[in-house]
């Protein structure tokens, strides 16, 4: 409406200001309606950015988290063999397409190169195939399952992937038929139901080293995203695993044979679906059957937190990053030349020394969960040194052993040869290992005791 103001200076009808803003109103939502990075495209909808980013900038973005992973923390070098544990999920999904580009770049920029100096990595996938267990899986959906698998990997551009298939009832060493009963005796021994849902974690890592050794693989890439970790930061807390926390939460983890890397560690579940819906990456899903115990139970609280508040994982991840990590998940040091460039500032950048990291030569054998004080002084106090619970961590004696002693024998029966070789290794070195803390406490032959 006209201003009938007489100190009105304006020779020209002007406009009431609360309809000023009007336009300046419909500029900014304008504004608001494009990608925050571009400035040009619409941004997608469903991501946990609440829409920020535009579909190509939306990738970018989750690029770029996967990328500052690896060459932060020398993950993949020119010399490397990878293999990518594949389950047909988005994580493992994005991380083998990412991993892909990655040796797809490297190996443009080898043809390009006179000298050809760096090699180009190499990439294998791996699918555990699980239904010796889960026998609810009809076996004609296994099969079409690895046939799509197949047909994936080989749909992927030069250079080639080799595929291995493999049954988690390999880990015995048997024939099929005997594998599969034995292993589904043990994980039947098991009465505690977390401790199955573990057992099978266990096993499955157990099969994964296996693979890697056997086939000349010096990595061992898994899709564990910040939503999986952080379900993973609580169960443990839950299950009496505070002390070994730090160990399986970091970047790197070398404290097996083979070390196992996680660069998708930055990313979130949402994040990696929504990429595999706009990027059309085909996923897998098998019906095993919801957690029953207290995994299940913490992935549906955190769940419920993440839809109360978006930053609610990356929250607990953040928090538990603090925690002290083992000298396994060190960096390496300043000092080495054959660190990358990028390792390197980002150990300036964030102050990170060789001294800031936990010492341990002692491991559960069944886990391979670092051990605490307390269960070395358990350990000590057992009489039989050969025993597989007496050299394991509190949580696998109360999740996974029998409780009842005169079942002890039959399980120990049915376990893996790898398990019971560890089992005796760490036997050996857990009591190594506790005569060296406790020996200032140790009386000498030619001290009294009184």
């Amino acid at each position: 409406m006209a201003c009938n103001s007489s100190t009105c200076q304006s020779n020209s009808g002007c406009y009431n200001r609360e309809e000023e803003p009007i336009s300046s109103k419909s500029s900014d939502s304008n504004q608001q309606s494009l990608c925050v990075k571009c400035k040009v495209n619409e941004p997608v909808s469903g991501t946990s950015d609440d829409g920020r980013f535009c579909r190509e900038c939306f990738r970018s973005n989750l690029y770029g988290k996967f990328k500052l992973a690896v060459t932060s923390n020398a993950m993949i070098t020119p010399s490397d063999n990878l293999l990518v544990a594949f389950s047909g999920g988005s994580s493992s999904r994005v991380v083998l397409q990412f991993v892909h580009e990655m040796q797809q770049r490297a190996q443009k920029n080898f043809d390009a190169s006179k000298d050809r100096s760096l090699p180009v990595f190499g990439v294998g996938v791996t699918f555990i195939d699980e239904s010796a267990y889960h026998q609810s899986v009809p076996s004609c959906e296994i099969d079409k399952a690895i046939e799509e698998i197949r047909s994936m990997i080989s749909n992927l551009a030069p250079p080639a992937k080799q595929l291995h298939v493999v049954p988690i009832e390999s880990v015995f060493s048997l024939d099929s038929l005997d594998g599969r009963e034995r292993l589904k005796t043990l994980v039947d021994s098991v009465s505690d139901a977390t401790g199955k849902e573990d057992l099978l974690l266990y096993l499955r890592m157990l099969v994964l080293q296996k693979v890697a050794s056997e086939n000349g693989y010096n990595r061992l890439v898994l899709g564990l995203c910040t939503s999986r970790i952080a379900c993973h930061v609580i169960t443990a807390t839950v299950k009496g695993q505070g002390y070994s926390l730090p160990a399986d939460i970091q970047y790197v983890d070398a404290r097996w044979e083979i070390p196992v890397v996680l660069p998708l560690r930055d990313c979130l579940t949402l994040e990696l679906k929504m990429l595999c819906h706009l990027d059309g990456l085909k996923t897998l899903e098998f019906s095993n059957g919801a957690c029953s115990g207290i995994n299940g139970l913490v992935s549906s609280f955190v769940k419920l937190l993440q839809e109360e508040n978006p930053s609610r994982e990356c929250t607990i991840v953040r928090t538990a990053g603090k925690l002290t990590p083992f000298h396994f998940n060190r960096i390496p040091e300043l000092n080495d030349s054959n660190v990358p460039l990028a390792t390197r500032r980002r150990q300036k950048r964030f102050n990170l020394k060789p001294s800031e990291s936990i010492s341990s030569e002692s491991f559960c054998p069944l886990c391979f969960s670092p051990l605490s004080k307390s269960d070395l002084l358990s350990f000590s106090s057992c009489q039989n040194y050969d025993i597989l619970d007496a050299a394991s961590c509190s949580s696998c004696r109360f999740q996974i052993f029998p409780k009842d002693p005169s079942s002890m024998e039959h399980f120990l029966s049915i376990l893996p040869q790898p398990l019971l070789a560890r089992a005796k290794n760490c036997s050996n070195g857990n009591h190594s290992s506790l005569r060296k803390q406790i020996q200032d406490c140790l009386l000498s032959d030619s001290e009294d005791e009184t």
